[in-house]
């Protein structure tokens, strides 16, 4: 499912999809498609709307990740449930498989489709213990794994498990029988009250691994900290120039990456192609930089993901935050956690971001200025807000 506009995450979807913003320098929906590819999954139907062409740009018709993959296209929103009715017939032969495309988990689905065959239910549910569950739908369940109760988003007090749902079914064709044709349907705020209602019996999966859905720059950044940790060894694609530098792998180096003398990488690090290191530059773990990046002397960046072509100055120090497309920044600015910056955005000189920060696309922000604050362009969308 890859309809939604990604308005949570904004400003990193205005020109983009969420299922193709890059974790390690690669979209999202392609770190999906391989994992399930390599569990066995060989046929996939991807349901598109917002910025669909991108998405098969990204995955073209699969046979890059060794599988077969079917668009099909929302006219308008449908909801989770009604967007896989719209494509009811390619799903009607046996049991199917139902993944947010902004997912990111290394969750054996393969196990969850398995049992879910065994069983006599029409649906099964992932669920997976989270430690904040107020911003997803939570249920509980009995020794047999039957859903007892099921409430989505719940407020203080209303909290009566810690059992998630991660947006991840398998469902019979059956299923299609309750969803209605054309409408706006969830499975979570509809299908499932509607089915439990009529005593249909839901059965939970209790998933053990990694799993985010990628809703908001925290969940990217830990999406993007798993997938970093997965690196194991260093790899060079191409040709490298280091001058004196110290690396501690693990990292991932594109073609034509020059590191200046006395900088200090310290992997888990991905450097793309064409990026230029200056010296005296320290790049601590969990930190990802795209292609054709130039990161100035004495600069400093922690645990934070850099995209294609930004220009970071001399002595800036950057920690725990999102940076986009040719974003710039001047010299001694200071970028603190959590923060996320458009594309096209500039700040000058010795400009402080605030932690917890967002800067729209193309704000220009004036020397010595301290952002506090959400920063918006009434050129673009201004909510940030829902999906």
């Amino acid at each position: 499912m890859c309809g939604g506009e990604g308005t949570r995450l904004r400003p990193l979807t205005f020109e983009r999809p969420k299922p193709c913003i890059p974790i390690v320098n690669t979209p999202s929906i392609q770190h999906l498609v391989s994992h399930l590819s390599n569990l066995g999954f060989s046929d996939i139907i991807v349901t598109i709307g917002y910025k669909g062409d991108e998405i098969q740009k990204a995955l073209g018709d699969g046979s890059l990740f060794g599988v077969n993959i079917t668009y099909v296209r929302e006219d308008k929103k449908l909801g989770t449930a009604g967007s896989v009715k719209n494509a009811e017939k390619y799903l009607k032969g046996s049991p199917f498989l139902v993944v947010g495309g902004d997912h990111v988990t290394d969750v054996d689905l393969l196990s969850f489709y398995r049992e879910h065959i065994k069983g006599e239910s029409i649906v099964s549910i992932g669920l997976i213990s989270i430690d904040e569950p107020c911003d997803y739908g939570i249920a509980e369940i009995d020794v047999n794994y039957h859903l007892k109760r099921f409430r989505e988003k719940p407020s203080p007090g209303e909290i009566f498990s810690n059992l998630a749902s991660t947006g991840i079914y398998v469902c019979d064709p059956e299923i299609f029988n309750y969803i209605p044709e054309a409408k706006k349907f969830d499975f979570a705020k509809d299908l499932f009250p509607l089915m439990m209602q009529k005593g249909i019996i839901i059965k939970g999966w209790l998933a053990r691994g990694n799993w985010t859905d990628v809703g908001s720059p925290q969940s990217l950044r830990q999406a993007e900290h798993w997938k970093l940790q997965d690196m194991h060894y260093t790899n060079i694609k191409g040709n490298v120039t280091i001058k004196g530098a110290h690396v501690l792998g693990p990292v991932q180096l594109g073609d034509s990456v020059i590191i200046g003398e006395n900088s200090r990488i310290i992997g888990p690090v991905s450097i793309g192609s064409g990026t230029c290191i200056g010296e005296n530059v320290l790049i601590g773990p969990y930190t990802s930089i795209g292609e054709h990046c130039r990161i100035a002397h004495d600069s400093k960046i922690f645990s934070s993901s850099i995209y294609n072509h930004v220009d970071i100055g001399s002595q800036t120090t950057i920690s725990g935050s999102i940076i986009d497309d040719d974003a710039k920044t001047g010299v001694l600015c200071s970028i603190e956690n959590d923060t996320v910056i458009g594309p096209r955005t500039e700040l000058k000189n010795r400009v402080i971001v605030h932690s917890g920060t967002r800067i729209w696309p193309e704000v220009v922000i004036e020397e010595g200025q301290v952002v506090k604050e959400y920063l918006l362009n009434e050129k673009f969308d201004t909510s940030y807000s829902g999906s």
